[in-house]
């Protein structure tokens, strides 16, 4: 059978893999041709890391590069977060592909839409 592979990958899997294992994983990954969903998105870092390995890697025949759409960072601000002056950034819903298969068509605050071709 012929198609796209599409991976949805836990936030309990890469809670348990380090920044460096993560990066790997989801270029590996593409690299043969699947489109990722993570659960959790990265972190700022992890995103650098990503393109320039990405960017280390490209071949003009082989290896096109990545295309990589996340939900914007969310906020967490309860009351008690706001009254100590703490908040903290939680990461969403990331999907990673490769460049040549996956182009984003919109994105906005709460949908990832994009085509994916053969």
């Amino acid at each position: 059978m012929k198609g796209i592979q599409m991976d949805l990958i836990s936030e309990e899997k890469l809670d348990g893999m380090t920044s460096m294992e993560k990066v790997r994983l989801i270029l590996d990954e593409v690299r043969s041709g699947k489109i990722l969903i993570l659960e959790k998105g990265l972190t700022p870092s992890e995103q650098t890391k990503l393109i320039e390995l990405t960017m280390a890697e490209i071949e003009p025949d082989d290896f096109s590069g990545i295309e990589i759409e996340s939900y914007p960072v969310k906020q967490n601000e309860n009351f008690l977060n706001k009254l100590f002056g703490k908040t903290t950034l939680k990461t969403r819903l990331t999907v990673i592909g490769p460049a040549s298969q996956l182009k984003t068509i919109r994105k906005d605050r709460d949908l990832i839409s994009a085509l994916v071709s053969p």
